[in-house]
């Protein structure tokens, strides 16, 4: 059973005319129409739409409609089957239950006509909130952060991403332990009542504490090993590319679109609908049409309110993004929530302390636009911003020429060398690494003007050649 909760204290407030023209975005984009109050349809521009009423208005249902079915989604991946769906909508939040008692007991009367299991709140809910849920209802009592760690540990198939997970959720525990379990030993009072030192209580803090610092250590045993793996890595200057973004918004698909070459043994990674479904990182070497390499790296997607911890925990898996010369932000283009989306990634990313970094904005998905007045919408021509369908493959070409471009860190420089045929490693690195617009051949020697990554062509520097 699921609960959400819209507080309409907390509404952002937009004007009528921002509000109108949203609505009709939105609906073109599903080949749908907006309706006025008085019935007639409504279109973003034009003498039929009439003016809203001056000043303010509270945010129609958009917003809530598009969290609501991101919770059912993040639901649905964690496998759950949904028994029924409760909305309220309060000023603030109840301080004890968080949804107040009158919507309590309907929640209750729910449960017991439905046979619920596990009642889940959009919300995160507070150790005393929790405590005082679970004894009204005859079921598990689960928030929204509770539920996206439990993805998590589904999800997680490698060692390092399991040691991250438990990480996370212990850390989640810790503070909702008191109160929990009917079996818990309390110490007495007066004599012959005392125990042995250590409630139940305690003993479990004190265990979960002793097992986070081993976690910890193991993470950071992780992190060494992938420190020296990106020592050796930078031994050869090889520019690390990022794909981030919201979960769901086809960063695998691309990430995959991009870098399978059709070999038969040849394995991508997953490519899934499910929400969360990479969280093991994924490194792949890259060719752009510079003929210089770059890793591709694959990461975790993010959500709205995603949990600090789970930030925290796997700030290992994202020392990718952290080390990474160029970031990737895909975005899903269909989805009716970009915007909000692209402010929620932006705000992990300022977490990660790499909001500064260069960006490239990739838009997702544009197969499932509606038609033409669909790519219209599109910025297509913003600076730093591609169009690109990772399941149908198109638009990649235009994006690798942009990652070219977009690698200051390496820039593409022209150099002419002279060269001796007997240094035919030297002549090898340069044709697979750099583009060679023109050769001649003199005296046993090979002339040819290169274009390529500035680190490759000064490797040869003493075969450079000032004269015509």
């Amino acid at each position: 059973m699921l609960v959400a909760v819209e507080f309409t204290a907390r509404r952002k407030r937009i004007s009528g005319v921002a509000q109108q023209a949203r609505l009709a975005a939105v609906a073109q984009r599903r080949n749908a129409t907006v309706y006025r109050d008085d019935g007639l349809p409504a279109s973003p521009s034009g003498p039929e739409v009439e003016s809203p009423p001056e000043g303010d208005t509270p945010v129609d249902d958009l917003d809530f409609a598009a969290s609501l079915a991101e919770f059912e989604e993040l639901a649905r991946s964690a496998g759950a089957e949904i028994a029924a769906t409760v909305l309220q909508r309060r000023p603030k939040p109840d301080a004890a239950t968080l949804v107040g008692q009158g919507k309590l007991e309907e929640i209750e009367g729910i449960v017991a006509s439905t046979g619920a299991e596990v009642v889940l709140f959009d919300h995160d809910l507070t150790p005393s909130q929790l405590r005082n849920l679970e004894a009204r209802l005859p079921c598990r009592v689960i928030d929204r952060t509770q539920l996206i760690l439990d993805i998590f540990a589904r999800h997680a198939r490698t060692r390092e991403g399991q040691l991250q997970v438990e990480l996370a959720q212990l850390e989640y525990q810790l503070p909702r332990l008191a109160g929990r379990g009917k079996s818990m030993s309390q110490l007495g009072g007066g004599i012959g009542t005392r125990g042995p030192g250590e409630t139940q209580l305690e003993t479990d803090r004190r265990r979960i504490n002793q097992r986070i610092d081993h976690l910890k250590e193991q993470l950071e045993s992780v992190r060494r090993i992938r420190r020296q793996q990106r020592q050796r890595r930078e031994a050869v200057p090889v520019p690390v590319v990022a794909l981030v973004g919201y979960t769901n918004a086809g960063k695998s698909t691309l990430f995959n679109a991009l870098t399978l070459t059709g070999a038969p043994d040849e394995q991508g990674v997953l490519e899934s609908s499910r929400m969360f479904a990479t969280l093991d990182p994924k490194l792949k070497m890259l060719q752009l049409p510079s003929r210089r390499k770059v890793l591709l790296s694959d990461t975790v997607g993010f959500i709205r309110n995603l949990p600090h911890g789970l930030v925290t925990s796997f700030r290992a898996t994202l020392e990718e993004v952290e080390r990474a010369a160029l970031l990737l932000h895909v975005r899903d283009a269909s989805s009716p929530m970009a915007e909000e989306q692209k402010l929620q990634v932006e705000h992990v990313l300022s977490e990660l302390d790499v909001a500064g970094k260069p960006v490239l904005e990739v838009l997702n998905k544009i197969d499932l636009l509606q038609g033409p007045d669909g790519l219209a919408e599109l910025p297509m021509g913003a600076p730093g911003c591609i169009a690109v369908s990772g399941l149908q493959r198109t638009g990649l070409q235009h994006l690798l020429t942009a990652i070219d471009a977009a690698l200051v860190d390496d820039p593409l420089v022209r150099e002419t060398f002279r060269i001796p045929q007997t240094e035919g490693r030297v002549l090898a690195a340069l044709e697979s690494g750099a583009i060679i617009e023109e050769t001649r051949y003199q005296d046993n020697r090979v002339w040819m003007r290169v274009r390529g990554p500035a680190s490759l062509l000064g490797r040869y520097r003493r075969f450079h050649w000032q004269g015509n």
